[in-house]
């Protein structure tokens, strides 16, 4: 039988998952087998035990993988970086799948895959090629993708990057993002039940997620009181999903948690699950913060998105993206701007450069056909022609 093991680390991750995982499970049969493994901030009460939303969505998980997620040092990431390796090694030896299938640019995905490259087993990465100078995850992309032998890119920007890089234009594909996938694809909720399973009553809200930017910013805390004091004196009921588990994650979370009992207007939630979260952003006023869902979700779901800081520098943006520094008068402009008739306007008519909602069923296509022909090991690197 063959195998492909997926790993999942977060919430975020998960969510562009999902129309993948549900295509390879319709595929399931006596000669193959999708195997999921959990990991990370999924398994973690602090983080909102996001186990719970898949196995609320009827996926099922094959393997959990308990490992540390502190953040408030170096020496803490490096810890649960390398207990990572360690635990997925182990289960990679026993289990020997054909391939190992992974998204994005956490850091716990690059612990998976150098497991994988230790035993030999091929890597197919999802979302390679993209750019994020504010954090360290635009290094981390870029090794899994020099790690990976098949590359699935949202955006032919990104394609040609992974190409640029050394990869084999032959296994280098332009699929669109998935989480266009679930967008196009997925009947959300209405505002009501948004709001109605939040505790929340009839209010018009934006929606904010605040990571920490692991290059070139020195204070998370601060950084997030300047922007919960503007969204106060704004005025803007906000609903907030709590930052995830990079350097100095915990601490910003640590504040929202104070700020939440301090502000009537900030409400915070550890994580609001995939269906939510798409669901609560498609009714918001505006998007807010420096998660990558502002830059691809919220641009397909027509809504106007303040991008704040460097985290998301370099990715390709809808022109419904309004970039500002971390400084209150910006933030003031940046938001008023955000509320008014005319960023609406603009958020509607804005174009997606992210695909067509059909990346899931390109993804499970080539996956199959490669092993149906055999997994490249193998790679050579590709000379960019001058």
């Amino acid at each position: 039988m063959n195998t492909i093991l997926m790993v999942s680390s977060t919430r975020a991750d998960y969510g562009l998952l999902y129309p993948v995982i549900r295509e390879f499970r319709n595929t399931e049969n006596d000669g193959f087998r999708l195997s999921l493994a959990v990991t990370g901030t999924h398994l973690s009460e602090a983080y909102g035990h996001t186990i719970d939303e898949i196995k609320k969505d009827g996926v099922r998980i094959d393997y959990e993988i308990v490992t540390p997620v502190g953040s408030n040092s170096e020496a803490d990431i490096a810890n649960n970086f390398s207990e990572t390796i360690r635990q997925f090694t182990g289960l990679l030896t026993e289990e020997r799948p054909d391939a190992v299938m992974v998204l994005g640019d956490r850091y716990e995905i690059l612990a998976a895959a150098i497991a994988s490259l230790i035993c030999n087993v091929p890597i197919f990465h999802i979302s390679g090629g993209d750019v994020s100078e504010g954090a360290i995850d635009d290094s981390i992309r870029h090794s899994i993708t020099k790690m990976s032998v098949v590359h699935f890119a949202t955006n032919e920007q990104a394609r040609r990057r992974i190409i640029q890089m050394g990869e084999e234009p032959g296994r280098v594909y332009n699929v669109g993002s998935t989480s266009i996938d679930n967008i196009l694809n997925e009947e959300l909720l209405s505002k009501e039940d948004v709001l109605r399973g939040l505790g929340l009553g009839d209010i018009d809200y934006a929606v904010c997620t605040y990571h920490p930017q692991t290059i070139g910013s020195e204070d998370a805390v601060q950084e997030i009181r300047v922007l919960v004091s503007v969204l106060v004196e704004c005025g803007v009921q906000t609903i907030i999903t709590k930052s995830n588990a990079d350097l100095g994650g915990s601490a910003i979370n640590d504040y929202l948690d104070k700020a939440a009992k301090e502000y009537t207007c900030i409400h915070v939630y550890p994580s609001l699950g995939r269906l939510r979260y798409l669901s609560a952003v498609k009714h918001s006023i505006f998007v807010i913060g420096n998660s990558s869902s502002g830059v691809v979700e919220a641009p397909a779901l027509k809504v106007p998105v303040v991008d704040i800081g460097d985290r998301q520098k370099g990715r390709l943006c809808s022109e419904s993206v309004v970039h500002v520094p971390m400084e209150k008068e910006a933030l003031r402009n940046a938001i008023q701007y955000a509320m008014g008739d005319d960023a609406r306007e603009k958020a509607k008519n804005a174009s997606n450069p992210y695909g067509d909602g059909h990346a899931a069923k390109q993804i499970v296509a080539h996956s199959l056909e490669y092993l149906k022909k055999g997994v490249p090991v193998q790679k050579h690197f590709y000379e960019v022609p001058k």
